[in-house]
């Protein structure tokens, strides 16, 4: 007696604008909806996802302000050198110019990097999820970070804003 083989699971593909939830594959055929509970668990999951993606922003800016803090304190502890004369001020200056900032420890730019690199694969799946053109996945991505973007994003530099520097904010860029 032969059984009959399983129904083949078929990854619907759209590139118009829909509203399918069964037979929805999410970037991967392994992520395949085949009913309304595991959409709906899936766009949490995506929403979850795009509030994780503000949080890594938030958490760059954090990290970025305390490596300023420790570079600039290091900055103004250091003793002053054997060249401090009148030249001295020329010189550095004109290092300055061709290489602006200060240069920051290996240790600390690795750490930098990859809070930089998870936020660029996070924003390249999430793009990956906006191009199902589904509009409920899509509604779930701007949802998570717009609640995202309200959670992690609570205070402001006015005086940047004011100045016109505080325009930087990306949004949800892909890179």
């Amino acid at each position: 007696m032969q059984t009959a083989a399983p129904p083949m699971r078929r990854c619907a593909m759209n590139m118009l604008w829909n509203t399918q939830i069964e037979n929805t594959c999410i970037v991967f055929r392994a992520w395949h909806i085949s009913s309304t509970t595991t959409f709906a668990l899936s766009c949490a999951a995506i929403a979850a996802l795009g509030v994780l993606f503000e949080g890594l922003r938030a958490a760059q800016g954090v990290a970025d302000a305390r490596i300023a803090t420790h570079l600039n304190t290091a900055r103004t502890q250091k003793a002053p050198s054997a060249q401090d004369d009148e030249a001295a001020p020329l010189l550095s200056s004109a290092r300055a110019a061709a290489r602006p900032g200060v240069r920051v420890p290996d240790a600390l730019r690795a750490g930098r990097a990859l809070l930089y690199g998870a936020q660029v694969f996070l924003s390249f799946f999430l793009m990956l999820v906006f191009m199902t053109y589904n509009a409920y996945l899509i509604l779930a991505t701007v949802a998570g970070a717009a609640v995202g973007h309200f959670v992690f994003n609570a205070r402001m530099d006015v005086d940047a804003v004011l100045a016109g520097a505080g325009g930087t904010d990306r949004g949800m860029a892909c890179h």
